[in-house]
């Protein structure tokens, strides 16, 4: 079963490019930037890296973004989770950024998104990767701060496919972002949101009803509405789900009580993501790893899985039928 994951050619939907920061490039890159970080060395930061809920998460995920400056910092980062697809067969890819974190600081929208997108251009020329770019509006802060990230978004739009909704999630649910949503919307962008992750399924309603969201980030809450799950099944809604990352989050106690294999068993759009691999042990093969010997997964639901990737992604469907034909061709 793990050299069928290795062999399989995969798409992934759900991954933050500051969340796949490895410590050792945050210590690399905070020399060189002259930026204080709290830890003494790699092992300490590591160690640091047990998590009790999202905001023990987050509290550290913000304080390694700020070791990250220059174009060249995010073009290095970038690069580095580019590594790692090739390593792991990831062929297409949907990255998040954050703005809010980097403009809040002082660091221009344009360093931000320049550094990524050079990075994702030599990944198609070098690997032949594919990729998409969505903006994601930090949901702890306001919606007047989330228009003015999108109006900044606009002289790119080119380069965003679609914005998205992260960040801590309870107390902060969609429809406090409905009229930004709605002009992205109006303004042509792709829409996700993380939702049902550590709120309850409220927020998945929200998400699709009030933000009109194309496809759903975590949504495993989910499973305590079967009025829910069957409009899930129906519409064929995409759930991004990221096994590591829920249980380093103690979404599930332990990957035996996953709940992925009942939402595909179920007839859901379910795919496997890594979130931010650096933080949650692994990528996006880890994930399936650790997925297939912890459930009863068979070979069968990992194809399933993998081809979803490419069926939620969004990119035009004649390049959708040539990855899933990849993908037949490596089961061969």
């Amino acid at each position: 079963m793990i050299e069928l994951i290795k062999k399989l050619p995969k798409a992934e939907l759900h991954l933050h490019i500051e969340g796949s920061l490895e410590p050792e490039l945050m210590f690399r890159l905070a020399q060189k930037n002259d930026i204080q970080i709290p830890y003494k060395d790699i092992d300490d930061v590591r160690r640091a890296y047990n998590f009790t809920n999202l905001q023990t998460f987050l509290d550290i995920y913000y304080a390694g973004a700020n070791v990250l400056i220059t174009q060249q910092d995010f073009y290095d980062l970038t690069w580095a989770y580019i590594l790692k697809c090739v390593e792991d067969n990831v062929i297409h890819t949907e990255i998040f950024f954050d703005p809010q974190t980097h403009t809040e600081r002082g660091v221009e929208f344009a360093t931000v998104i320049n550094g990524i997108k050079s990075a994702l251009a030599d990944a198609k020329a070098e690997y032949g990767i594919s990729s998409c770019i969505i903006m994601c509006f930090l949901r702890h802060l306001s919606q007047d701060a989330a228009f003015e990230t999108l109006e900044a978004a606009m002289a790119f739009k080119d380069d965003i496919v679609g914005v998205g909704l992260d960040s801590s999630e309870l107390g902060n649910p969609p429809s406090k972002f409905t009229e930004v949503f709605r002009q992205a919307k109006d303004a042509g962008f792709k829409v996700v949101a993380h939702a049902g992750e550590e709120a309850d399924f409220s927020y998945i309603y929200e998400a699709l009803d009030v933000l009109r969201s194309d496809r759903i980030d975590h949504g495993v809450q989910a499973i305590h509405s079967e009025a829910l799950m069957q409009r899930l099944k129906e519409e064929q809604m995409p759930l991004t789900v990221c096994p590591n990352s829920n249980i380093e989050l103690k979404v599930f106690e332990s990957y035996q009580n996953h709940n992925i294999k009942t939402l595909l068993d179920y007839g859901l759009n379910v795919s496997v993501n890594s979130d931010d691999p650096a933080y949650f042990k692994g990528y996006i093969n880890q994930n399936f790893i650790n997925l297939v010997e912890n459930l009863p997964l068979t070979e069968d639901d990992i194809v399933t899985l993998v081809k979803n990737s490419f069926r939620a992604s969004f990119i035009d469907d004649d390049l959708k039928q040539a990855y899933l034909a990849r993908v037949d061709l490596a089961l061969q």
